[in-house]
């Protein structure tokens, strides 16, 4: 035990360190500049830190992102390089231990590579969780007393269903049912260790093979069907705001043309638990067919839809020059594609000058014309019931020529 002498000699250490820190830091009010001291006890450098000369913390606001970049978009192809794994090369060793100085060879083989793997999952829509490049993993390398190399383990790509798997524009798969897979890539096989060449001719084989190299292929990826309906216009013509007033999709959508550069898809719900699969294609321009801008790109997006909702501007003076001119665009690009099941949508019926150019639509248009204003919601219930209309008889005539259902997203 500590004797009463020693208790108080240490209670007068700790005092008189507290006296030193009070008066040169001003502890335990606001604290001084940093400084360092002894411990009396421990012996150990204190160090005090001034609350004037510490960093502010301060509290971090998250900044609002816009809801542009807050948007999801729908991606139908991708462009993919794949890379399998490599195999492990094999061991050269030789087996040694006491009494054994003749063991002979015991290198093993090298592990395979592994593949790469697409599989279908009927839980993704789209192809926008696919990357651009994918690499398998190696296998690993032999070892002495004949220990094999670990395989590559295989990389599982999950797709949605109806995904066309292209090389240099000659369809490999057609990936329709959930679970199905396809072999991207296969991964290079294992080199083999000198135990492998051992023979009666050679008994102490100094060879070993490196492994292969894996599989390397470029593939793109094509979704067989899109949406049920495309909404086909050209710059700001209100496709966006009509997606939002007929579903439960969020395009951005902004006073300037080309506010949508990627497509958007929503889902328009009925009564009945029925979905339609409705997309927002970005406008068209004069030459889209060839190539202006990013036409083709824009084109392939509709050419994946099976009803076509013509868009058009009653702003416009003369609004059914538009639709001829969409159905050019689409008819240059693929020939018959503007005669599939169609809807033509006047939009922008509150502006003051609509009602005008409306009958001279109707009267230039010998199809049934839809007005609605996507502003304000008016009319809207017609163009979604039409759809459903446009949709079960899709259904009725067999899915095209498959005689299928169709995909539902």
């Amino acid at each position: 035990m500590l004797t009463n002498r020693v208790i108080l000699v240490q209670v007068k250490h700790i005092l008189q360190w507290t006296r030193q820190v009070r008066r040169t830091c001003g502890w335990p009010g606001s604290w001084g500049n940093q400084t360092s001291f002894w411990h009396p006890l421990s012996k150990k450098p204190f160090s005090t830190t001034c609350g004037l000369c510490g960093k502010t913390r301060r509290i971090q606001i998250k900044t609002d992102i816009s809801e542009k970049k807050l948007t999801r978009y729908f991606v139908d192809y991708r462009r993919v390089r794949f890379v399998a794994g490599s195999g492990g090369k094999g061991a050269c060793a030789f087996h040694s231990e006491p009494r054994k100085e003749w063991g002979g060879p015991d290198g093993g083989n090298g592990g395979d590579g592994g593949s790469v793997i697409l599989k279908v999952n009927t839980q993704v829509k789209s192809l926008s969780t696919v990357s651009a490049v994918y690499l398998g993993v190696d296998g690993e390398a032999g070892g002495s007393k004949n220990c094999y190399g670990r395989n590559g383990k295989a990389t599982y790509i999950p797709v949605p269903a109806g995904t066309i798997v292209r090389e240099m524009g000659k369809i490999v798969a057609d990936l329709s049912t959930h679970g199905q897979e396809f072999v991207a890539v296969h991964g290079g096989a294992g080199g083999k260790g000198n135990r492998f060449f051992l023979s009666n001719e050679n008994r102490a084989p100094m060879t070993a093979t490196p492994g292969e190299q894996g599989q390397e292929r470029v593939l793109q990826l094509e979704l067989r069907t899109m949406a049920h309906a495309g909404l086909v216009g050209f710059p700001n013509a209100g496709k966006s705001s009509l997606l939002r007033a007929i579903s439960n999709a969020k395009p951005a959508v902004a006073a300037y043309p080309f506010t949508t550069l990627n497509p958007h898809v929503g889902i328009v719900q009925y009564r009945d638990h029925e979905q339609v699969a409705v997309a927002d294609i970005p406008g068209l321009i004069h030459g889209a067919h060839l190539n202006r801008g990013l036409g083709v790109s824009f084109l392939r997006h509709i050419e994946r839809c099976r009803v076509l909702l013509f868009v058009l501007d009653l702003s416009e003076p003369e609004p059914w020059a538009q639709l001829e001119h969409l159905r050019f665009e689409l008819d240059q690009y693929e020939p018959g594609l503007s005669q599939r099941p169609q809807v033509i949508v006047a939009n922008k019926l509150d502006l003051p000058q609509a009602q005008t150019n409306l009958e001279a639509l109707r009267a230039q248009v010998p199809q049934r014309v839809i007005p609605v204003s996507a502003l304000t919601g008016q009319n809207t219930e017609e163009l979604i019931l039409h759809l459903r209309e446009l949709y079960d008889g899709y259904l009725q005539t067999g899915s095209g020529s498959s005689g299928q259902r169709p995909l539902t997203w």
